[in-house]
């Protein structure tokens, strides 16, 4: 298993971990397999979608804001329900195929780091499965 630490510097942001994840694939040396991205966080998620036009994830973050305010009469006492919520709704870990040593994105996805409650310092952790 991999793992690297990134730092959020807004309450909600998305980063785009793409070159990390590909920097951690040639280290490995593995041709052939599945790779699979996971966040051990509650108030953060992962994403695969456009990292070609830096508006996609600004739009994404702003409509999921308006759906999901951060203060809506929610109990949690340590007031971050709003960020468990949407990290419920990415989801905490994405999978993508390894085939020829490259990740199998589309032309246009990026992987993304969802920080829903930093600024804060976060870990990612990527498992390699070999294709047998």
């Amino acid at each position: 298993m991999y793992k690297f630490t990134l730092k959020s510097h807004s309450r909600t942001e998305f980063i785009d971990i793409t070159s990390e994840v590909r920097r951690i694939v040639a280290e490995s040396k593995i041709n052939e397999g599945m790779v699979v991205i996971f966040i051990p966080h509650t108030t953060a998620g992962i994403t695969i979608n456009e990292n070609a036009d830096p508006d996609v994830p600004r739009d994404m973050i702003f409509e999921m804001n308006k759906v999901i305010p951060f203060e809506d009469g929610y109990h949690h006492f340590e007031g971050n329900s709003a960020a468990h919520i949407k990290a419920s709704l990415f989801g905490s870990s994405v999978s993508v195929i390894l085939s020829g040593g490259r990740l199998m994105l589309g032309r246009w996805q990026g992987i993304f780091f969802c920080e829903f409650d930093g600024p804060r310092t976060r870990e990612v952790w990527i498992k390699i499965n070999r294709d047998l």
